[in-house]
């Protein structure tokens, strides 16, 4: 490494030794991603359950011109300060200009993950294809990311606010197997089912990492979506969020807000309109990935990678 990326010393250890390792993204944590005291909780209550399966968390972001994979205490506490949003094409051009403190998306965190080595990532929800793309061409690097890096993907779907069919059909096409968590249907963030069917489903860690481990033996590139729903205490109501949905995009757009922007006003709308209810379900289903998370890394650190024919 010529310092670009820094692994810290936990996340390092870990990795060498063959320990199991959850990457985590910094959007999430940040006020861009939930609002104060809450984006505190939510990480409290992540690593918890990450080192509660017995693995290592990872946060990752960009300070001081450096990627960082594993931040440490005060690292994380710049991260949850973090008003600039990176995505996987931005690493390059702000490490290069030395910014001083970059929160990573998921394309990002994917990307770091796999340059660390780390094959496991939690989120909440993934990016996907936003509503209008025909007329916008709105889509979301995390598909692409998802893609090109073996990396698994913990998350509760796509955010209900994007166009969950169309996410789901462009997830196909790059190729992305998606894999329910004991479940046949697909999630859509706030609601745990987004009304689409899906063909495969794992019931435990040690069965999504037989299915990864299968897919790199026989030379797929690419990485995996596990689609863990929301837990069911906290699933909101799905026609109260589409109504919310409408009037915050409708926001939006008479604000000229467009591009990585409509995320996070969307969800701040949706907070609002939800009396605070939208929060508590990011809470529960972030905390629940990383759980999922953990759990498939355990797995997966007990059956390591073995010969050339396994993928990389």
């Amino acid at each position: 490494m010529d310092g670009t990326l820094r692994i810290g010393s936990e996340v390092a250890a870990a990795l060498s030794s063959g320990a199991p390792v959850v990457a985590l993204e910094s959007t999430i944590f940040s006020e861009l991603g939930l609002p104060e005291p809450a984006n505190r909780e939510c990480f409290q209550r992540v690593q918890a359950a990450v080192w509660a399966a017995g693995a290592v968390p990872a946060l990752c972001g960009v300070l001081d011109g450096r990627a960082v994979v594993g931040a440490n205490f005060a690292q994380a506490e710049r991260l949850f300060g973090g008003s600039v949003k990176l995505g996987a094409r931005d690493l390059g051009p702000v490490a290069a200009a030395g910014l001083d403190v970059g929160v990573t998306t998921v394309s990002a965190t994917v990307t770091l993950a796999a340059a660390a080595g780390i094959e496991v990532f939690a989120t909440g929800g993934i990016g996907g294809v936003h509503r209008g793309a025909d007329r916008s061409g709105d889509v979301s690097a995390d598909l692409e990311a998802l893609a090109r890096h073996r990396v698994v993907v913990v998350a509760s779907g796509v955010k209900s606010f994007l166009d969950v069919p169309l996410t789901f059909e462009r997830l196909e096409t790059l190729g992305v197997a998606v894999l329910g968590w004991r479940t046949d249907r697909f999630p859509a963030f706030y609601v745990r089912d987004g009304g689409l069917e899906l063909t495969s489903t794992v019931y435990n860690g040690q069965e999504a990492a037989a299915a990864f481990r299968a897919a790199g033996a026989l030379g797929h590139p690419g990485g995996m979506l596990v689609a863990n729903p929301i837990p069911a205490s906290a699933e909101l109501d799905a026609a109260e969020v589409d109504e919310a949905v409408e009037v915050a995009e409708a926001a939006a757009r008479r604000d000229g807000v467009s591009g990585g922007d409509v995320t996070p006003a969307v969800l701040t709308a949706l907070a609002a309109a939800t009396g605070g209810a939208a929060v508590q379900a990011n809470l529960a289903l972030a905390e629940s990935n990383a759980a999922v998370a953990a759990e498939i890394s355990v797995a997966l650190a007990q059956n390591p990678v073995v010969g050339r024919g396994a993928g990389s």
